[in-house]
This record gives C-alpha cells, sequence and structure tokens, in this order.
C-alpha cells in the first residue's frame, strides 16, 4: 500500500499506458536457465545511501526512530544500527538525486513498520519533521496519511461513487512517508506492536519477473499472503513478463494516481523487498544516487561469486577488499545494484 513519488508529467504518462498492451523489454539475466545447485543462505545487511553529511544523515533515524535505530558506525562508515540492518553513509561532494531531481531507479523508498502510524506521524510534525505529503484524489488535496483518503485505495471514478454516498476516511492507522536527510524517502506504515525497519520498497518493470529473478539467484522467499503476488508453492508463469498494469488509485504522490497492480514481494529473513509495477521501463542505474545499493551477506563470498557467474549474473564490481573483510557488486533487474558481503 505505497504511493508514487514521482514528476506528475512523467507519472500522467504511464497513466495513459496503464491499461495498453506495451513493448517491454526482458530483464537482464531473466532468460537464464534456474540454478541447479542449491542457493546459499544469504541475510539482508545494509541499505548504502549516499549523503553531503553523513554525520548529520546517521544522527537524523534515531528521532523519528528512537525505538529501533542507533547512530553508530560500521566498516569506516557512519552508520545507523536497525535491529539486525544497517544504514550506511558514502560522504559525496553534491546533493545526489532522487525521484524529485532526476530519473528514477528501481529503488523507491524504504521504511519501518510502526505501532501507532498516526501517532508517529503527529510525533514527526511536533518534532519539526518533514512530511512527505500525498494527494487524497485527483481533484483532491494533500494529505499526511493514507487514512486520510478515502479507504481501499480507490480509482478516481470509485472516489466519486464513495463521495456520492458519504463515505469519510477512517483516520486510523495507515501509512505516510517522512522526507530525510539528502531527499531520502521514508515509510512510516502501521504494522503489528513494535517500531522495526522491515523493507525496501522497489520498482520493477515486471514484478513477477523481478520475484523469480531474486528467488531463483538470491534464494529469497516468496511470503503467503499480503505483499506477495503468488503463494510460495505457486509455480511461476510461463511467461513473467506483465501485459497489463490496472488503472492508477490513490492516495498517490502525484494527482494522477499510482499504478498499484501487478504487485508482489519477497523476503530476506525479516526484511521485504516490496515491488510496485513500472510500467514503460527506462530505470536508471542506483549507483550514485541517494540510495546506491542495498546489500546481502554470505558465510563465504568466493562459492557465492562463482555459482551467481555460472548463472549469468551481471556483476558491477570483483571481489575486493571491504573494511575488515570483502564484498562484491551485482546487477538485479532494473539496473538495481546489490552488494554481496562477506560475514563468517
Amino acid at each position: 500500500m505505497k504511493v508514487m513519488p514521482r514528476n506528475a508529467t512523467i507519472v500522467g504518462l504511464i497513466v495513459l499506458a496503464a491499461v495498453c498492451v506495451a513493448t517491454h523489454r526482458p530483464i537482464h539475466a531473466q532468460n537464464q536457465p534456474a540454478a541447479t545447485a542449491t542457493v546459499e543462505k544469504l541475510r539482508f545487511h545494509h541499505v548504502h545511501l549516499n549523503s553531503v553529511n553523513p554525520t548529520a544523515a546517521a544522527e537524523y533515524y534515531p528521532k523519528p526512530f528512537a525505538l529501533s535505530a542507533t547512530k553508530t558506525t560500521f566498516n569506516g562508515f557512519e552508520a545507523v544500527k536497525t535491529g539486525n540492518v544497517y544504514l550506511l553513509f558514502t560522504k559525496v561532494a553534491a546533493t545526489p538525486q532522487n525521484e524529485l531531481t532526476g530519473p528514477q531507479t528501481s529503488v523507491w523508498h524504504f521504511g519501518w513498520n510502526t505501532p501507532n502510524s498516526r501517532q508517529y506521524d503527529e510525533r514527526f510534525r511536533a518534532m519539526g519533521l518533514q512530511i512527505a505529503q500525498m494527494w487524497d484524489a485527483a481533484d483532491g488535496k494533500l494529505v499526511d496519511m493514507s487514512s486520510d483518503t478515502l479507504p481501499g485505495l480507490p480509482t478516481q471514478e470509485q472516489i466519486l461513487e464513495m463521495r456520492e454516498k458519504g463515505t469519510q476516511p477512517t483516520r486510523e492507522g495507515g501509512f505516510g512517508y517522512l522526507r530525510g536527510p539528502d531527499g531520502a524517502m521514508i515509510e512510516n506504515a502501521q504494522s503489528g506492536t513494535t517500531e522495526r525497519f522491515n523493507h525496501v520498497h522497489m520498482y520493477h518493470e515486471h514484478p513477477e519477473c523481478a520475484m523469480q529473478w531474486y528467488v531463483t539467484h538470491l534464494g529469497a522467499t516468496r511470503p503467503q499472503g499480503r505483499g506477495a503476488a503468488a503463494g510460495a508453492a505457486a509455480a511461476p508463469a510461463a511467461d513473467c513478463h506483465t501485459k497489463l498494469y490496472a488503472p492508477p488509485t490513490w492516495p498517490s504522490f502525484a494527482k494522477t494516481g499510482f499504478v498499484r497492480d501487478p504487485s508482489g514481494g519477497v523476503s530476506f529473513d525479516d526484511i521485504s523487498i516490496s515491488i510496485r509495477p513500472w510500467p514503460g521501463g527506462g530505470l536508471v542505474s542506483t549507483r550514485g544516487k541517494i540510495v546506491d545499493h542495498w546489500a546481502l551477506s554470505t558465510a563465504d563470498l568466493s562459492a557465492t561469486v562463482t555459482r551467481l557467474k555460472g548463472e549469468g549474473v551481471k556483476f558491477l564490481e570483483e571481489i575486493h577488499p571491504w573494511g575488515t573483510t570483502r564484498a562484491a557488486m551485482i546487477e538485479g533487474p532494473d539496473r538495481i545494484a546489490i552488494e554481496l558481503v562477506e560475514v563468517k
């Protein structure tokens, strides 16, 4: 249940194509045969951001998420530790591009689950933190939370029908966003009873193809229920390439709405890689942008690299020293950079 932060002109073009059959490019390595060897256990390790002021960026996150985020350092980087995951920051000379200032990458945002998202939003405002507001309809207004909009992630037609019936927003729970250091997009989504970092949200032109790639090459799991387009035991479709996208719905960062389906997700341990569709392709590399890459850890980097090369996965960086350990970098669907870190 997320929304698309995107220039309205671009989104408008996407919406026009949302119900049309489009020409799609295949995802890199998607047509490679499935791995024959058992995929070793890979764990979610960190999200790596570029920042003009890494110290200030690391100091920011414990403010909105004081129960689960702690400023620290890791392997020579300014860092935030949240659960078993890190946010790492590399210093850059100029503010890195995000979805408002440059072309879109496959990384949309990352975020936390919170036990009462509206109370968190109220606290964020009291602290003077910047809220990234959303439109509640094509002819509507800007709001903080999804629960400030009519329920059910409706289309504009459904919104008009609900208005006629007198339907009102629930104003209970829901999701909203912070605009953090360097323009990072950070979600606050109500779920469960514990504040915790829980996901990276991706755009993929063909969500089913991307999910199959993450499972085949990185051993991700496809959870049952919400956040997965199909159950863990579901057989892959003969052709995973998306032929039709759903009409746009609200709330949305663009007044023209947000194409939400087909969607899905995979998980590494308790961290979700959530996926929304990106009609039309053209996503650029994450390298050098606000979220440069995210990373997984492996106990045997040499073996993991050998396996992935045998499967035809593209490498951006070969094995190299990384602080007190070693790392390599691969490229996944829609040019997402994924670091592989050795953790014995």
